[in-house]
């Protein structure tokens, strides 16, 4: 005990727990929401049980990400991604489109989330699981829209999600600067 050099023993402590958790995101989302095919699919319990990282609004009815979106990864991932600055394999994060809505309140004009449209889902693949075309960057990538929760309706990750996240490429593929419940 006496060569043990001072705060060695608390960095054992905290990288043991974190590797643990890493693996047991991995685990839970690759059995849970993606396939031994690769097909991924919509966790229905996000809203509920899940970690919000943030809001964006895209106001400009004319832009493809028109609406009010909202961002959910699970508690594991935010943990992970705070100690790293990186999004732990196995990581899901679940954006969910919704139109916006707008009226006069007490408080003045005001803007919120109206009916669902869509949801995009990035599934995170450090090991470079899957071949195929919703896979790429390190990451899953799938669309699922209100009307059939159940289908990704994605093209494929080049057709679909690349040009929008180019600008994002830099952080991992994420827009993180809309997530304040990443920063400690």
């Amino acid at each position: 005990m006496n060569n043990i050099i001072p705060g060695t023993l608390l960095v054992a402590v905290m990288v043991g727990p974190l590797s643990a958790m890493a693996a047991d995101i991995a685990e839970d989302t690759y059995s849970r929401h993606v396939s031994p095919k690769g097909e991924i699919s919509l966790p229905g319990d996000a809203r509920v049980s899940w970690t919000h990282l943030g809001s964006w609004i895209v106001a400009d009815d004319k832009a493809p990400g028109h609406g009010f979106h909202d961002v959910y990864t699970q508690p594991e991932a935010v943990e992970g991604y705070r100690e790293t600055g990186k999004f732990p394999d196995g990581t899901l994060l679940i954006k969910e489109i919704r139109g916006i809505e707008s009226g006069t309140k007490t408080t003045g004009h005001a803007q919120w989330a109206g009916d669902k449209g869509v949801w995009f889902v990035m599934v995170k693949d450090d090991k470079g699981r899957f071949d195929g075309p919703h896979w790429g960057k390190g990451w899953g990538w799938a669309l699922y829209e209100a009307k059939d929760p159940s289908k990704n309706v994605s093209k494929s990750f080049a057709d679909t999600c690349q040009t929008c996240h180019i600008p994002a490429e830099a952080t991992g593929w994420v827009f993180t600067e809309g997530y304040p419940t990443l920063r400690k």
